[in-house]
């Protein structure tokens, strides 16, 4: 059975991220700011990390299926009705972009940056109330 406190622990971690990032980001200075960008690339990172920690969770203690990647977490989730397809295919994207960040694959796109606080962060608060209408 999920934990539902605890899923609703993270949702808020969520949406608090994606409040701070409205309120604080300067999306205009990214891409002269390493201050900007290393703000901005964290909390994407840990708001990310966060909906990654729900999926799995979920997952796990609905059993689900066994994930080969942090992008099948949102796959299974679909699979299962807890998301739309389109909204899977998006955080799974988002998981990407946070592998990039955590594991330095490659440089960040800072273009990508921008345009995630800029024009996606309603993907995750509606990845939060997908989960929360599940969940009921």
């Amino acid at each position: 059975m999920t934990d539902a406190d605890l899923v609703a622990k993270k949702l808020a971690f969520i949406e608090t991220c994606v409040r701070e990032l409205r309120e604080l980001a300067r999306p205009d200075d990214i891409e002269r700011d390493v201050r900007e960008q290393r703000f901005v690339a964290h909390t994407l990172q840990v708001a990310i990390q966060a909906a990654l920690d729900v999926a799995s969770h979920i997952v796990a203690d609905d059993h689900l299926g066994e994930p080969d990647t942090n992008i099948q977490l949102f796959d299974l989730l679909a699979r299962d009705g807890w998301l739309p397809e389109a909204m899977s295919a998006t955080m799974g994207r988002m998981a990407g972009f946070r592998n990039i960040v955590v594991h330095g694959y490659e440089a960040i796109d800072l273009k990508i940056v921008r345009d995630i606080v800029e024009t996606r962060l309603n993907d995750f608060i509606d990845f939060a109330s997908a989960i929360r209408s599940h969940m009921e």
